[in-house]
């Protein structure tokens, strides 16, 4: 089955070219408009659900032909104008949520259970859609949010090589940073985040089993929330680790990301994990408090810093933004055992990419493959296009891995889930009476390089993404054109201070700009820059 592959750089093209007439300042304001801002308009009658979508289906299609072309999106939904008609007709009767007729984007590794595909980037699950909705997007469609249609990313969440590029996948090819072309957007959420950033979407879902929220949504400019393992059901993601695996949001601001988590957020009777999520969820919106900052205890994790200057000169402001709005700063502090976690997790996430692959592969009908080693077998014979750059190194070993009963993956998990949680952030959280721990999110964009892989320097993620303890990354500063974020994270289920805190930092640093989509740092923008 042959999948149109959609690029993004025209809702570039039509979100920031033409300034010179009110059509066109119309249109970007309505590209990078916030969830709030775009419910007022609906609400006004300016603005409908179908003429939104229609808005971005147009940019879609057009930046796939022309422009940056960014190859941020796969597929579009060919039900979303009828389905965005309905939500215009049902508008005034329907108990409305705050993402009632809003567009969002999925990352092409959750399971929609219509005409579009799921492939996790993947030639080998191209052969036919997935039969049932993801929770979380029963959640959405419940929600009366309007599915726009699903995101590259890096194939297999970037678990099939240890020498993979970033947002490359068989079915997409390579997604590019919007800020500068010639740069990576990280993954394995690439998609999700540049079309985000680029405003070729009000908001998207990722996905992270360690900083594949954080790192996409830092080299893109925007906010990502990574939540607590639970918080949002994994019943219909394509898996790497039930120990480590969660969707979450990907937004151009905290209170569009808190919007969309209050939605997905729940507990699921198909996902054990989320026994406790209906005890803990909550409206994340009531947090967003533009003094979040004062009096709250922040900690920052020297050890996650200096691996980058940019990125510490940013931290710096950072923490001069937060002492000047109130905020308690404890520096340094020591997150404990945060050099052992790279075995363990490693072990893990070896050990649960066969057996939760394989029972994902289970639920799938109409394909070519059933398991693991089908996979393998099915790239062999597609080398040449599932290939060309990198290979499988990632999958092989997991292969080889025996049952989860094994010594080796229960003494790992028990180890890792202990450094990092109990014995690690917890630790440094009571010493010193914290309410969050804070670091750079990583090193600004590094150029794609399909050889040799990706160049990444620094990242925050590790610790909280083994315990499966929430973050948060926020917009903080720029360097030569290019975003770099802030890490905030905490305790598990503490999404209501990190949220808090973040919404705080944001409202007094403004960090984040539209995209310019230039070709390489000393070059022209490919399209004119425009301002929201």
């Amino acid at each position: 089955m042959s999948r149109p592959v959609v690029c993004l750089a025209a809702v570039v093209a039509a979100c920031l070219a033409a300034r010179t007439s009110a059509t066109d300042s119309t249109s970007t304001a309505t590209c990078y408009a916030s969830i709030a801002r775009l419910q007022q308009r609906m609400d006004a009658g300016t603005l409908d659900s179908r003429q939104l979508t229609q808005q971005f289906l147009q940019r879609i299609r057009q930046i796939d032909r022309s422009g940056p072309t960014l190859h941020a999106v796969l597929e579009t939904n060919p039900e979303a104008l009828q389905l965005a008609g309905a939500l215009d007709h049902a508008r005034r009767s329907a108990t409305r949520s705050p993402l009632y007729g809003i567009p969002v984007l999925l990352k092409d590794n959750i399971d929609t259970g219509d005409r579009m595909l799921t492939t996790a980037g993947s030639l080998a699950l191209t052969d036919a859609p997935a039969p049932h909705d993801a929770a979380l997007v029963e959640r959405l469609r419940q929600a009366g949010a309007l599915i726009l249609g699903k995101a590259n990313l890096s194939e297999w969440a970037n678990m099939r090589s240890d020498h993979a590029s970033s947002g490359w996948s068989g079915v997409g090819g390579q997604t590019r940073n919007p800020y500068v072309l010639d740069r990576n957007p990280c993954g394995s959420s690439a998609g999700s985040a540049a079309a985000v950033a680029a405003g070729l979407a009000t908001v998207a879902i990722g996905t992270e089993t360690d900083g594949s929220i954080l790192c996409p949504a830092s080299m893109n400019g925007i906010v990502g929330i990574k939540p607590t393992l639970g918080l949002v059901s994994r019943r219909g993601i394509v898996p790497i680790s039930h120990n480590q695996d969660t969707a979450g949001p990907l937004a151009r601001s905290v209170a569009d990301a808190a919007a969309l988590l209050s939605v997905i957020a729940g507990s699921d009777p198909r996902d054990p994990a989320t026994a406790e999520a209906d005890e803990h969820k909550s409206d994340y919106t009531r947090f967003l408090d533009p003094n979040g900052l004062r009096g709250r205890r922040i900690g920052v994790v020297r050890q996650l810093a200096g691996a980058e200057p940019n990125a510490d000169r940013v931290l710096e402001a950072a923490i001069a933004t937060m002492k000047a709005q109130g905020a308690i700063i404890v520096d340094p502090v020591t997150l404990p055992h945060l050099g052992e976690l790279d075995a363990p997790e490693s072990i893990v996430l070896r050990y649960d990419l066969k057996h939760d692959l394989d029972a994902y592969l289970a639920t799938r009908t109409g394909l070519q493959v059933h398991t693991l080693a089908d996979l393998i077998a099915f790239n062999q014979r597609e080398a040449a296009r599932e290939m060309p750059w990198f290979g499988q190194q990632l999958f092989e070993q997991a292969q080889a891995k025996g049952p989860p009963t094994d010594p080796a993956y229960t003494d790992a998990l028990a180890k890792a889930k202990q450094l990092a949680g109990p014995n690690g952030i917890d630790a440094a959280l009571a010493k010193d009476h914290l309410d969050a721990l804070l670091a750079p999110s990583q090193g600004p964009a590094f150029v794609t390089d399909l050889v040799l892989g990706d160049h990444v320097v620094g990242g925050a993620s590790q610790a909280a993404a083994v315990a499966g303890y929430p973050s948060i990354t926020v917009p903080a500063g720029w360097t030569h054109g290019l975003p770099i974020g802030i890490v905030l994270f905490g305790a598990k289920w503490s999404e209501p201070t990190l949220i808090s805190i973040a919404y705080g930092f944001e409202q007094h640093s403004h960090a984040w700009q539209p995209p310019r989509f230039l070709d390489t740092l000393d070059g022209a923008p490919v399209i004119a820059a425009g301002r929201p």
